[in-house]
């Protein structure tokens, strides 16, 4: 009975008229999990259409689970863990996207969006992608890989936190 109902809402959602990206003044927002090595969380996103094809916004990520505390004799991945702060679990991004969706003409309903980010930890670019079901509601995934890290440094654990390859999915909303 569940699959039946899921396979009805699934094609009611697809008969209905929704747009990926609409252009300027188009407001989206997203809520989704972040993943990364050493841990996991919640990412939250919002991008404005300021052109036809480009959007400004800001996301912003906190890592809820990551590995325990380990002891001083202890290693991970052969450096020792030090419990990570708020300042290693949070980071903030101003982000651009370059809404390339309708350019593809795959499908009205999926925006495809590279883009570049500048956060707390570092100078980023992301490769993401959403499919709208109804006018106000789709999915999403990103990718996101630092270009230029502020801190060289060898990394903790707690340190590489938001400051290497991470993957966001969730939901999207037209607002």
């Amino acid at each position: 009975m569940k699959k039946l109902v899921l396979i009805a809402a699934l094609i009611a959602f697809s008969f209905g008229h929704s747009q990926a990206f609409i252009g300027e003044g188009d407001n989206k927002f997203q809520v989704g999990a972040n993943i990364q090595d050493n841990g996991t969380g919640v990412n939250i996103s919002y991008d404005y259409g300021i052109g036809a094809n480009m959007s400004i916004g800001i996301s912003s990520s906190y890592a809820l689970g990551i590995p325990g505390e380990l002891k001083e004799d202890q290693q991970f991945e052969s450096h020792t863990y030090d419990k990570a702060s708020f300042i290693d679990r949070y980071d903030l991004k101003a982000r651009f996207n370059a809404n390339i969706g309708n350019i593809l003409n795959i499908d009205e309903n999926f925006d495809f969006y590279p883009g570049l980010n500048l956060g707390l930890k570092n100078f980023g670019a992301h490769l993401g992608a959403r499919y709208f079901f109804s006018e106000g509601f789709g999915l999403y995934t990103e990718f996101n890989l630092p270009i230029a890290k502020y801190n060289t440094d060898h990394l903790s654990p707690a340190e590489k936190l938001h400051n290497q390859f991470t993957v966001n999915i969730g939901a999207s909303f037209n607002i």
